[in-house]
């Protein structure tokens, strides 16, 4: 790859990043203002995708959803990942791309107070509507940290467990967010995520739209891909199970575009040897 080439997809890769960070920070936004977000014909502006899900349609039950402050729920993701990351007591956790620490909080609850938990977001509107639902639930053992997921401000083999709702799909690099999660875990690590999958080649017209791909649509890999990417960072004992019955909720991402004919939610499981 030459130079210029070089320097164009860096700049390609930074406008998308770009792109998600101002939808997300509007997210917050309209979030904290009880704005409209969540309607899907009236989305104050903010990217068609996982906005407004009501959780329990995605694997979390009732109980999550009363134990963490108000306000950590935004209804952001495409699964539970806590369903998959067998959590114990003791573990140290990240969780890429927190938002408004709902994932980071239920984790912190099963790994106690001698385990920890550390959010890495790259929205510094999100950091601080998490740090604020820090200090509100008194959540001694979690941490939140600016930075991008392709480079987490976490040291080597320090991890236990990685888990993700509906993030990796954003990330205009992904080979580079797997290599830098195999980085952070210790051996025998695992990495326990929630995301969207191809299931069919994207239209050119949504492989274009920004809007679609802060929706998590755009940016989204087929499993196959997905578990090539995984293989190459050095992962073992993968495992990609697509969820079909997502489709109910991911037909309400964008409304008349039929994007449930191309993307579902899938759990992606790996371990680091």
């Amino acid at each position: 790859m030459n130079k210029k080439t070089t320097e164009t997809k860096a700049k390609t890769e930074d406008d998308i990043r770009s792109g998600v960070r101002k939808a997300y920070a509007a997210v917050a936004a309209t979030h904290e203002t009880g704005a409209c977000c969540g309607e899907p014909n009236n989305r104050c502006g903010v990217p068609a995708g996982p906005i407004g899900v009501a959780s329990t349609r995605l694997g979390y039950s009732a109980e999550d959803l009363v134990v963490v402050p108000e306000g950590a729920d935004m209804g952001l993701g495409c699964g539970n990942p806590r369903a998959i990351a067998a959590l114990k007591a003791g573990e140290v956790v990240i969780d890429l791309g927190s938002g408004g620490g709902f994932d980071c909080f239920l984790a912190a609850r099963e790994v106690g107070a001698e385990g920890r938990v550390i959010g890495i977001d790259m929205t510094p509107d999100m950091l601080s509507k998490a740090r604020t639902n820090a200090q509100t639930g008194g959540y001694a053992n979690v941490e939140f940290r600016l930075g991008e997921i392709e480079h987490l401000p976490v040291a080597d083999t320090s991890v236990d467990v990685i888990i993700s709702n509906c993030v990796v799909n954003l990330s205009p690099d992904k080979q580079q967010v797997f290599r830098d999660a195999y980085r952070v875990l210790k051996s025998g690590g695992r990495l326990a995520i929630s995301d969207v999958v191809t299931t069919a080649e994207l239209p050119d017209e949504v492989k274009s739209d920004q809007a679609m791909y802060s929706g998590c649509v755009s940016g989204a890999a087929s499993s196959d891909a997905v578990r090539a990417m995984l293989e190459q960072a050095g992962f073992l004992d993968i495992r990609i199970e697509p969820k079909d019955e997502s489709r109910e909720f991911i037909k309400d991402w964008a409304p008349g575009r039929a994007v449930d004919d191309y993307v579902v939610s899938a759990y992606i499981e790996a371990r680091k040897p």
